[in-house]
């Protein structure tokens, strides 16, 4: 358990590379049990997450190995259909490895997820649709045990398009008999790449950052080399760091098509942004202007994880901002850590309303989840004297060495081990 000390009030520059996505890398690694074989994974974040699923990979008997930024998987030795209990509650999306075992074991057992507490992330839609496609279920003591003898193919409509639903399917899909059609699917640049990953193992879907997806089964896969795609979210942290210490930063190995509804927001606070293929060059005007309403949607919609992000850019905005949580009940959790800080912030339910201020005061705060903790960070940049942020776990599940990347831009910041 470390900490994050941080001096305020400090401009950034320079230039910061954006590590490979979270949000992609995880299915992935999932899907690299489906070839029985070997999967080397470019572009790989060295994040706590990652740790996690290299652990549920080795607990089902698969090799597994880091060279830098490049992960190797070789999955010829899987030998286990069960995910460890502790670590399935350590990772809330290690329920994405169930479509993939019962794929290639025909069965599994796992216990529920865990991970941030961002309120209900209820699973009903993965094992509804599992089940669908001839997948056994029974749930007892806290405990899912999934068999299919046959899996095959389905038409299955989503209720909402879930993200680990869509995923979980796909990757179930790949190998069982006839079509699978995913109606109201999730539309997430992370779908597209895992949809690509898939096919260049030999899979057959189509269809990925649409509303439907189709994927043909096929008997068998090879092996494959595969790049992730850059993290939005990371690219959208920076952006929004460099927003509130209002400083010129380019940030680079960015999809700026993934994060249009971040580069509006943005211009709308009164940034200057020159936008190229793969990079953002942000540039101050010397005001952060308030940004009106902000709802969180599915994508392309304003994401949930950058929520947290921008309420603490618009705790300095001149005037009133307003965000709406629509994906989790419990995502303000950094509200009460950005007050200490100074923030003036009120929340009903769902809705919290962020009045600007003149300034935010170091003090000493605890990272609640992973964006909050993220938030926390880019309120320390701006404010005035010294922070320190405990609990930074939670951030290292997402964010690659964050101190060291900050550090690079001129942020005197340092974790601090306990």
């Amino acid at each position: 358990m470390g900490k994050l000390v941080i001096e305020g009030n400090r401009k950034l520059s320079g230039h910061i590379r954006v590590h490979g996505a979270k949000n992609a890398i995880l299915p992935i690694l999932a899907g690299s049990l489906l070839n029985s074989g070997k999967s080397i994974l470019y572009d790989c974040p060295c994040i706590t997450d990652v740790d996690v699923s290299a652990k549920i990979l080795n607990g089902l008997g698969v090799k597994t190995k880091r060279e830098g930024e490049t992960f190797l998987v070789d999955s010829s030795s899987m030998n286990d259909f069960e995910i460890a209990d502790d670590l399935m509650r350590e990772m809330r999306s290690s329920i994405v490895f169930l479509g993939a075992i019962i794929a290639k074991k025909q069965k599994a057992r796992l216990s529920t997820p865990g991970g941030c507490e961002l309120g209900p992330r209820p699973i009903d839609l993965h094992l509804k649709s599992l089940k669908q496609m001839g997948v056994s279920i029974n749930e007892e003591h806290g405990f899912i045990n999934c068999s299919a003898k046959d899996l095959h193919g389905a038409k299955i409509y989503l209720d909402f398009p879930s993200v680990g639903a869509t995923e979980n399917i796909m990757l179930a899909a790949v190998l069982a008999k006839g079509e699978t059609v995913i109606a109201n699917a999730a539309k997430e640049p992370e779908i597209v790449d895992l949809q690509d990953f898939l096919n260049a193992m030999g899979a057959q879907v189509s269809g990925a950052g649409n509303n439907v997806i189709c994927i043909r089964g096929v008997k068998k896969l090879h092996d494959v080399d595969y790049r992730i795609m850059p993290d939005r979210i990371v690219a959208a942290t920076y952006l929004a760091a460099a927003c509130i210490t209002q400083s010129e930063l380019e940030v680079t190995n960015v999809n700026p098509s993934h994060i249009e509804s971040i580069t509006s927001l943005l211009s709308d606070m009164g940034s200057e942004l020159v936008i190229k293929d793969q990079s953002i060059l942000h540039r101050p005007t010397g005001n952060i202007t308030s940004i009106g309403t902000v709802r969180t949607m599915p994508y392309p919609g304003f994401p949930t994880d950058a929520q947290s992000p921008f309420m603490a850019v618009a705790t300095l905005a001149n005037g009133s901002s307003v965000f709406v949580e629509n994906i989790f009940e419990s995502r303000f959790k950094q509200v009460g850590e950005l007050r200490r800080m100074g923030a003036n912030i009120m929340v009903d339910g769902s809705v919290a309303v962020v009045r600007g201020v003149p300034k935010l005061m170091g003090a000493n705060v605890s990272a609640m989840d992973l964006r909050g903790g993220a938030a926390l960070i880019l309120a320390a940049l701006a404010a005035d004297g010294v922070s320190e942020i405990a609990h930074i776990h939670y951030i290292d599940r997402g964010y690659e060495s964050i101190e060291k990347s900050f550090s690079s831009l001129g942020a005197k910041i340092k974790r601090v081990e306990e």
